[in-house]
Parts: structure tokens; C-alpha cells; sequence
């Protein structure tokens, strides 16, 4: 019997990217302060400073490996799925930053090897039976191709969140995964 892959994202997903991005574009930038309930989408531009960019926001050295975990569960239901699932840890990444990302991932879940970490910003190439990820990018094509999904709410992606099976906690979701696959695929 084949283990079910369960591909999990890692920004605002296993951990909380854009809260730390914004503390330090506030910090550079005090005139201009920025909020999470502002971040309606990826497209940053229209709210972020005039002088700020992608590379500031997104590019600064260190930036990635000094992400907070996303709650007290994250660890825990990320091992119980190993246990049973094929988990493969899938993150969009400027080159830059997969080391930072790497290095991350192993303080955290040194339990997740090598092989199963990937980048891909067209996460729905990679072969999977569920995807959890906070990008409506990532949700909406899965959903389409008749993959499993679960959403992480965030504000940008409150306008489909009515579409999609949203969690805003890790509590519990090693047995929503396992519960969503048995459902999809009984006595595989």
C-alpha cells in the first residue's frame, strides 16, 4: 500500500512570513506602518512605502531562518503525519533564501530529510494527494486538478475562503489529513 503524499507549505503556513516582514518594514519605514488585516493580497505594492521593494521586504539577509513557528502544535501534528503520510515540505523561494529556509526547516523538523524538501512556486506540478497552504495560488489550482486541500485563513486569502476547508490552528490536523484521506481513499 502506497503512503498518500501530503504536501505542506512553508510561509504563513509552517511558520508566520509576512508578520516579521512587516516589523521590519516598519521598522525601517515608521511614516508608513503596515498591518496584517492590510495584506489582502501578494500584490504588496500598493501599500507597502514608496521606497520599499520586493527585495527589502522579502530579501533581507537572515529574514527566513528567524521565523516564529506557527503555534504550539506545528511540530507535533507535522511528526504524527510522517508517521503515516509521505510529507514533502513544498515552498516558493527566491534563490537567496533556500538555504535560510533549509536551515529553518531542520531547527524546527529535522525529522522532514532532504528529499522531501522542495521549491516550486507552481506547487501543483509535484505529485500529491493533499496540500495545506495559505496561497489561494496553491489552493485553487489544486482543488481543481481533484486534489485535497485545507487553508491556513489569512487576509489574503479571506475572498475564497467560503471555497475551501480552512484551519487557523495545527491543533488536530494530523487527524483532519488522516480523516480527508480515508474519506478520498478508503481501504487503499
Amino acid at each position: 500500500m502506497r503512503k498518500h503524499i501530503v504536501a505542506i507549505d512553508m510561509d504563513d503556513t509552517l511558520c508566520h512570513l509576512v508578520p516579521k516582514a512587516i516589523y521590519y518594514h516598519n521598522l525601517q519605514f515608521p511614516d508608513r506602518q503596515l498591518t496584517m488585516d492590510q495584506m489582502t493580497s501578494f500584490d504588496m505594492t500598493q501599500i507597502w512605502h514608496p521606497e520599499c521593494n520586493e527585495d527589502l521586504f522579502f530579501g533581507r539577509p537572515g529574514l527566513y531562518e528567524e521565523l516564529e513557528i506557527f503555534d504550539e502544535h506545528t511540530v507535533e501534528e507535522v511528526r504524527k503525519m510522517t508517521q503515516e503520510h509521505d510529507v514533502i515540505i513544498v515552498t516558493a523561494a527566491r534563490p537567496s533564501s533556500v538555504q535560510e529556509k533549509w536551515n529553518w526547516l531542520q531547527r524546527w523538523m529535522p525529522f522532514i530529510p532532504f528529499e522531501n524538501f522542495f521549491v516550486a512556486k507552481r506547487k501543483t506540478l509535484l505529485d500529491f494527494d493533499l496540500i495545506i497552504d495559505d496561497g489561494p495560488h496553491n489552493l485553487q489550482p489544486a482543488k481543481e486538478a481533484g486534489r485535497l486541500t485545507i487553508g491556513i485563513p489569512r487576509p489574503w486569502n479571506a475572498s475564497i475562503q467560503q471555497q475551501f476547508l480552512m484551519k487557523d490552528s495545527w491543533e488536530g490536523m494530523s487527524d483532519l489529513v488522516n480523516q480527508l484521506l480515508a474519506e478520498r481513499f478508503p481501504r487503499e
